[in-house]
């Protein structure tokens, strides 16, 4: 798939607003009247807006299997691109573009789109960094405050455990160069608050993988001074939260992602279990 038909999905899923906003931006500089009006239909025939979309009726009754699945691909779409947002303000938090990041990302988008999207991925994030720059010389805060208004719209159009997903992405991209200073700590955790998410999935983010039992609770997000009631119920909840199968309809590799972060949960559980002679 080219680069240019998923943010074209994307636009149409998102519809306006600062995504969309953004969305045109990265779209105008790299496709200057590429795309006619059928092509932004993120192809097939969909309507966006209208009264048809894939075939179906779309919030009138008649939902076909065709409808699912493109409805399933604009929610694939817009996810992708909305982490390459997020990432943009990650990635230049501690104002440094570090070559292990963005390699971090072209290899998502390798995975993801093929190799074909690398360059132009790349570049769209080269454009995102430029229009950071420019607003920025208006207002210093301007991108930070439209960074803020793009999580409020995702939190509204993808569930909890989607967005669970995109921090987890966000915080790899953090650790790609091997630390995580802390401009980068304080941009996550605006961007989760944004996104309607907590500090503390930050910090369980930040140190799945870990070994030690110290990770671990942060992992599981309680104290070591918690019950094991208490512990029991956080582990729970994050394994709820974080199910793969909540993930599933963003992609077969995403889903994968998911699965590879349940399994870091449960070896905490498992660090903090022997710990306590909890079985």
């Amino acid at each position: 798939m080219g680069i240019g038909k998923w943010i074209a999905g994307a636009l149409g899923f998102i519809q306006f607003g600062p995504l969309g906003a953004l969305a045109g931006f990265a779209l105008g500089s790299l496709f200057d009247n590429m795309f006619d009006q059928g092509s932004m239909s993120a192809g097939g025939g969909q309507s966006y807006g209208g009264g048809t979309y894939g075939g179906g009726t779309y919030g009138g009754g008649t939902y076909s299997q065709e409808t699912y699945r493109q409805d399933a691909r604009g929610q694939r779409n817009s996810f992708l691109f909305s982490m390459l947002v997020m990432a943009s303000y990650i990635i230049r938090a501690d104002n440094k573009i570090m070559h292990s990041e963005m390699e971090y990302v072209r290899q998502f988008l390798r995975v993801n789109f093929g190799e074909n999207a690398v360059t132009e991925g790349e570049q769209i994030l080269l454009n995102l960094f430029n229009q950071r720059k420019q607003m920025d010389a208006q207002n210093p805060n301007a991108f930070k405050n439209t960074i803020a208004q793009c999580g409020q719209q995702i939190a509204m159009y993808m569930n909890y455990s989607e967005r669970l997903q995109l921090l987890g992405f966000l915080v790899q991209i953090a650790k790609a160069d091997g630390s995580v200073v802390t401009e980068e700590i304080n941009a996550l955790k605006e961007v989760a608050v944004a996104m309607g998410l907590s500090v503390s999935d930050v910090d369980s983010a930040l140190n799945l993988g870990g070994t030690t039992l110290e990770e671990a609770y942060k992992v599981l997000g309680v104290s070591p001074d918690a019950t094991d009631e208490e512990v029991r119920k956080a582990y729970r909840k994050l394994a709820m939260e974080h199910h793969p199968d909540k993930v599933e309809t963003l992609g077969e590799d995403i889903k994968k992602a998911a699965e590879q972060k349940f399994k870091q949960i449960n070896e905490a559980k498992e660090i903090v279990w022997k710990a306590r002679g909890m079985k």
